[in-house]
């Protein structure tokens, strides 16, 4: 007859403790980021999108552009936001990312604040 032991393993709650508080600042972090709901922007004709990016193109102005792109529970992700890096016949590159043409759901000019600008 076998006796149970009288330990009870508390599984991942006893690693609680082990992690840092960078991580732990990290996490709340994320998790506050994905809570936020970013609104749906108004839907723009290609008309008006091609002649946001031509003139981004032209005088190099930061643009914030919002993807035709939902998750799972239907909510948009954040903007896109900076400079165009470049381009071909089927979309545009832009923080390091491919964006086509048909993704795009809205786009508007925006000034992206330098870091020596910025009060602690």
């Amino acid at each position: 007859m076998r006796i149970p032991p009288s330990y009870q393993d508390r599984k991942l709650l006893k690693w609680n403790g082990f992690y840092l508080s960078e991580h732990t600042r990290q996490m709340a972090e994320t998790k506050a980021a994905q809570a936020f709901l970013w609104p749906a922007k108004p839907i723009m004709d290609k008309e008006a999108i091609a002649q946001v990016l031509y003139e981004a193109r032209l005088k190099e102005r930061s643009i914030a552009l919002q993807k035709e792109e939902v998750d799972a529970e239907g909510h948009y992700f954040p903007d896109i936001v900076g400079k165009i890096q470049g381009y071909d016949e089927l979309g545009i590159y832009i923080a390091n990312q491919k964006i086509d043409y048909d993704e795009i759901r809205s786009v508007t000019f925006t000034t992206v604040a330098k870091w020596s600008a910025l009060e602690e």
